[in-house]
Protein backbone atom coordinates (compact mmCIF):
# COMPACT_ATOMS: atom_id res chain seq x y z
CA UNK A 1 0.00 0.00 0.00
CA UNK A 2 2.61 2.35 -1.29
CA UNK A 3 4.88 1.59 2.11
CA UNK A 4 8.52 2.41 1.71
CA UNK A 5 9.85 -1.64 2.46
CA UNK A 6 11.73 -0.99 5.65
CA UNK A 7 8.81 0.98 7.15
CA UNK A 8 8.61 -0.19 10.70
CA UNK A 9 5.47 1.48 11.86
CA UNK A 10 2.60 3.86 10.90
CA UNK A 11 -0.20 6.02 12.72
CA UNK A 12 -3.61 5.03 12.02
CA UNK A 13 -6.72 6.86 12.49
CA UNK A 14 -9.96 5.94 12.88
CA UNK A 15 -12.79 7.62 10.54
CA UNK A 16 -13.37 10.70 12.82
CA UNK A 17 -9.70 11.31 12.84
CA UNK A 18 -8.90 10.43 16.32
CA UNK A 19 -5.29 9.33 16.64
CA UNK A 20 -4.27 5.74 17.39
CA UNK A 21 -1.26 3.75 18.32
CA UNK A 22 1.42 2.96 15.97
CA UNK A 23 1.06 -0.83 14.88
CA UNK A 24 3.90 -2.59 13.58
CA UNK A 25 4.13 -3.10 9.85
CA UNK A 26 6.23 -6.46 9.33
CA UNK A 27 7.85 -6.31 5.70
CA UNK A 28 8.78 -9.88 5.42
CA UNK A 29 11.88 -9.59 7.23
CA UNK A 30 12.76 -12.87 8.60
CA UNK A 31 15.23 -13.57 11.56
CA UNK A 32 18.77 -14.49 10.04
CA UNK A 33 21.14 -15.93 12.59
CA UNK A 34 24.38 -15.76 12.01
CA UNK A 35 25.88 -19.05 13.03
CA UNK A 36 29.16 -20.45 13.37
CA UNK A 37 27.73 -23.43 14.85
CA UNK A 38 27.42 -26.82 12.43
CA UNK A 39 25.21 -29.72 13.60
CA UNK A 40 27.77 -31.80 15.09
CA UNK A 41 28.98 -29.13 17.46
CA UNK A 42 25.57 -28.43 18.19
CA UNK A 43 25.23 -31.82 19.13
CA UNK A 44 27.85 -32.05 21.45
CA UNK A 45 26.97 -28.95 23.31
CA UNK A 46 23.39 -29.87 23.75
CA UNK A 47 25.03 -33.48 25.07
CA UNK A 48 27.22 -31.80 27.25
CA UNK A 49 24.70 -29.15 28.94
CA UNK A 50 21.74 -32.31 29.72
CA UNK A 51 24.73 -34.56 30.89
CA UNK A 52 26.76 -31.78 33.09
CA UNK A 53 23.60 -29.66 34.76
CA UNK A 54 20.81 -30.48 37.39
CA UNK A 55 18.25 -28.43 35.32
CA UNK A 56 19.28 -26.80 31.70
CA UNK A 57 16.61 -24.35 29.82
CA UNK A 58 17.17 -24.57 26.02
CA UNK A 59 15.64 -21.00 25.35
CA UNK A 60 15.16 -18.42 22.88
CA UNK A 61 17.64 -15.75 24.90
CA UNK A 62 18.90 -15.81 27.55
CA UNK A 63 18.46 -14.64 31.27
CA UNK A 64 18.75 -11.29 30.66
CA UNK A 65 17.03 -11.27 27.87
CA UNK A 66 14.71 -13.50 26.73
CA UNK A 67 13.38 -13.69 23.37
CA UNK A 68 10.20 -15.00 23.32
CA UNK A 69 6.76 -15.02 25.72
CA UNK A 70 7.22 -18.77 26.52
CA UNK A 71 11.13 -18.47 27.11
CA UNK A 72 10.34 -15.94 29.18
CA UNK A 73 7.76 -17.66 31.13
CA UNK A 74 9.54 -21.04 31.41
CA UNK A 75 12.72 -18.76 33.12
CA UNK A 76 10.42 -17.26 34.98
CA UNK A 77 9.21 -20.53 36.69
CA UNK A 78 12.29 -21.88 36.87
CA UNK A 79 13.40 -19.10 38.88
CA UNK A 80 11.11 -18.91 41.26
CA UNK A 81 12.12 -22.48 42.50
CA UNK A 82 15.82 -23.06 41.72
CA UNK A 83 18.62 -20.49 42.22
CA UNK A 84 21.52 -22.27 40.35
CA UNK A 85 21.01 -23.66 36.67
CA UNK A 86 21.71 -23.60 32.99
CA UNK A 87 20.16 -21.85 29.95
CA UNK A 88 21.39 -22.24 26.29
CA UNK A 89 20.70 -19.82 23.81
CA UNK A 90 19.39 -21.71 20.33
CA UNK A 91 19.18 -18.67 18.39
CA UNK A 92 22.55 -18.72 16.93
CA UNK A 93 21.58 -22.13 15.26
CA UNK A 94 18.03 -22.57 16.10
CA UNK A 95 17.84 -25.54 13.17
CA UNK A 96 20.59 -27.35 14.15
CA UNK A 97 19.55 -26.89 18.19
CA UNK A 98 15.63 -28.34 17.21
CA UNK A 99 17.21 -31.15 15.79
CA UNK A 100 19.98 -31.90 18.39
CA UNK A 101 16.87 -31.70 20.77
CA UNK A 102 14.57 -34.22 18.95
CA UNK A 103 17.41 -36.91 19.62
CA UNK A 104 16.57 -36.42 23.68
CA UNK A 105 12.71 -35.28 24.15
CA UNK A 106 10.87 -35.61 20.37
CA UNK A 107 9.34 -32.36 21.45
CA UNK A 108 9.39 -30.15 18.55
CA UNK A 109 8.91 -26.40 20.68
CA UNK A 110 11.69 -24.56 22.23
CA UNK A 111 12.02 -23.90 24.86
CA UNK A 112 12.30 -27.19 26.43
CA UNK A 113 13.36 -28.15 29.82
CA UNK A 114 15.22 -30.72 31.45
CA UNK A 115 15.82 -32.10 34.78
CA UNK A 116 18.95 -34.43 35.64
CA UNK A 117 19.03 -35.44 32.29
CA UNK A 118 15.25 -36.04 31.58
CA UNK A 119 13.21 -34.39 29.52
CA UNK A 120 10.59 -32.37 31.67
CA UNK A 121 8.59 -30.08 29.35
CA UNK A 122 8.19 -26.74 27.56
CA UNK A 123 6.83 -23.91 29.19
CA UNK A 124 3.13 -25.06 28.94
CA UNK A 125 4.25 -28.16 31.03
CA UNK A 126 5.93 -26.05 33.50
CA UNK A 127 2.61 -23.83 33.99
CA UNK A 128 0.97 -26.99 34.76
CA UNK A 129 2.72 -28.29 37.18
CA UNK A 130 2.92 -25.00 39.20
CA UNK A 131 -0.45 -24.66 39.35
CA UNK A 132 -0.71 -28.22 40.57
CA UNK A 133 2.14 -27.37 42.90
CA UNK A 134 4.56 -30.02 41.46
CA UNK A 135 7.21 -28.08 40.03
CA UNK A 136 9.59 -27.19 42.73
CA UNK A 137 9.61 -30.99 43.91
CA UNK A 138 10.30 -31.41 39.96
CA UNK A 139 12.80 -29.46 39.22
CA UNK A 140 15.00 -30.10 42.60
CA UNK A 141 14.38 -34.02 42.85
Amino acid sequence: MGAEPHQRARSEQKPDATPMAPSLIYDGMTFQPDSELDAEAVEERVDEAIESNEVVLFMKGNQLMPQCGYSANALELISEHVTEFETVDVLPALDEYREALSTHSDWETIPQTFVDGEFVGGSDILTELDERGELEATLTT
